[in-house]
């Protein structure tokens, strides 16, 4: 009977063990049950059937874990549950493409570093060379780098 109840104990801490690592990320409540099923079978093992028992089910714990760890990755259940679909879609950024060093604008949001504003008539999204701005602040375009537009205050 102590064989089977830790046999159990084992089985339930290795699907916890897999749902805590594959379907439920974080430290949530299949990760602490899994560990409490493998510490509480491991303590089951040393008080009820010795040392040697305890020893055999530490090993057999670990071997277990590790195992299934292995057969879970190179199984096909990872492919049958992960996600597959492609995001055809892309951002317009014809508006930026329009904007060039030196034309002028007006925020139209807080640039708390990024935020939105109006330069030559396009809604873009700028980043500030000056630090935080209020919106309905004038800007001029400094430099424009990888698609991101800098803006500063124009006084």
């Amino acid at each position: 009977m102590d064989i089977a109840i830790i046999a159990v104990l084992l089985i339930a801490a290795v699907i916890l063990f897999l749902v805590e690592l594959f379907v439920i990320p974080g430290i949530s409540i299949a990760g602490i049950l899994a560990g409490g099923c493998y510490l509480f079978a491991n303590y089951y093992a040393f008080t009820r059937l010795g040392m040697t028992g305890g020893f055999v089910t530490l090993g057999i714990s670990a071997v277990a874990c590790v195992g299934s760890l292995i057969w879970f990755m190179r199984s096909k259940t990872l492919d049958r549950i992960s996600l597959k679909t492609d995001i055809p879609g892309s951002v317009d950024r014809s508006a930026e493409q329009s904007v060039q060093v030196g034309d002028t604008g007006i925020t139209q949001t807080r640039l708390a570093l990024v935020g939105q504003a109006n330069i030559a008539g396009h809604l873009v999204e700028v980043t500030s060379a000056d630090g935080f701005l209020d919106e309905k602040t004038p800007v001029v375009v400094v430099r424009i780098t990888g698609g991101t537009i800098f803006v500063s205050r124009n006084a």
